[in-house]
């Protein structure tokens, strides 16, 4: 199982921890490092930073979000970034959910989602492949264009650039039972949101078609630290604020996620607290159980022998969302001493 660093996407503004960061992790011999996006920072400007004061770890999107770039726009984004950092790039794409879509993007969010992912990821493909021009007669992405409002113009074109890597891997953030089936085989890995390697058997049918070297690359918080309650409040706090915040009260990816894990109760009243403006007490209504299961945090004992929940399964990378240069060692010297 490798490591990856997951530092996710900006708050206010720039974190200046996060190029420390991603340098000590590969300094440690972390495989990878993610950005990611929702609705101010993006997810390529922060990652080119990052390849430029690097030169070994792998760089990732965990996620960038569909509806942000027409697919072509993103295959450009992938294969100017593969070259500028020597074939590093792991493309993760996300669809998101429809309050983004729609209120920040301002885009309808798709009847079919299962359709508009394979359709984006067929065009990036076509991109990458650089066999001919990008030609898709999809309900949701059409190459050339020939809608009613169009000119009709529209020449098929395939890329001034080659690509540097034509099979440059691509993963989708999925969350529902058949999207995640659909990565299996469209997709050369999944990056899961939430990961309890005690409950693996939530996703076994999901899973079932895998081909073999497919990705399962999940993010889990870690921190080091003796008061494991007080370190858990984080992830409780994100928590919080995706099951309650990300999304509408009659549709809700996330919290429909922690229902099928096994807390649909406890899913539902974190929902509810949120949304009628109690932001506190939703985050103490997260189980700290839940919020345990899917991550890392105590001394380092506690962690050693947890971790190995986390090897025993499918997992191939484990992204660590780390506050601290401390914790990513320990980490670390974990794995290497587990391998």
């Amino acid at each position: 199982m490798r490591l990856g660093l997951a530092l996710g996407y900006w708050g206010r503004g720039p974190d200046p921890r996060h190029l420390e960061l991603a340098r000590e992790a590969e300094r440690l011999g972390y495989d990878s490092v993610w950005t990611s996006e929702a609705w101010g920072s993006d997810a390529f400007t922060a990652l080119t930073w990052i390849a430029a004061h690097t030169s070994r770890i792998r760089l990732g999107t965990a996620v960038a979000q569909m509806a942000a770039r027409t697919p072509t726009a993103t295959a450009m984004h992938a294969l100017t970034l593969d070259h500028l950092s020597g074939g590093r790039l792991l493309l993760g794409l996300g669809l998101s959910g429809p309050q983004v879509v729609e209120g920040w993007y301002g885009r309808p969010f798709p009847r079919s989602p299962l359709t508009a992912t394979r359709e984006y990821v067929d065009v990036i493909r076509q991109v990458l492949r650089r066999e001919g021009p990008v030609e898709v007669d999809g309900l949701f992405h059409a190459h050339p264009y020939r809608g009613a409002d169009g000119t009709g113009l529209g020449t098929p074109l395939k890329p001034i650039t080659h690509p540097l890597r034509r099979d440059l891997p691509v993963l989708l953030g999925a969350e529902g039972p058949k999207n995640i089936a659909q990565a299996t085989r469209i997709a050369d890995g999944w990056l899961p949101l939430y990961w309890s390697p005690q409950r693996t058997d939530v996703y076994r049918a999901s899973l079932a078609d895998a081909p073999d070297g497919f990705l399962i690359a999940p993010l889990a918080r870690a921190v080091v630290c003796d008061d494991v309650a007080e370190g858990l409040l984080p992830v409780k706090a994100m928590l919080g604020f995706y099951i309650g915040g990300m999304g509408h009260a009659a549709k809700n990816f996330h919290a429909d996620l922690m229902a099928r894990m096994g807390f649909e109760e406890e899913a539902r009243r974190v929902q509810r607290l949120f949304l009628e403006g109690h932001r506190d007490e939703a985050v103490r209504a997260v189980p700290d159980a839940f919020a345990d299961e899917i991550s890392l945090v105590g001394p380092r004992e506690r962690i050693a022998e947890r971790l190995e929940l986390w090897r025993s399964g499918p997992v191939t990378d484990l992204l660590i969302t780390a506050p601290d240069p401390h914790t990513l060692r320990i980490l670390a010297e974990l794995n290497d001493r587990s391998c």
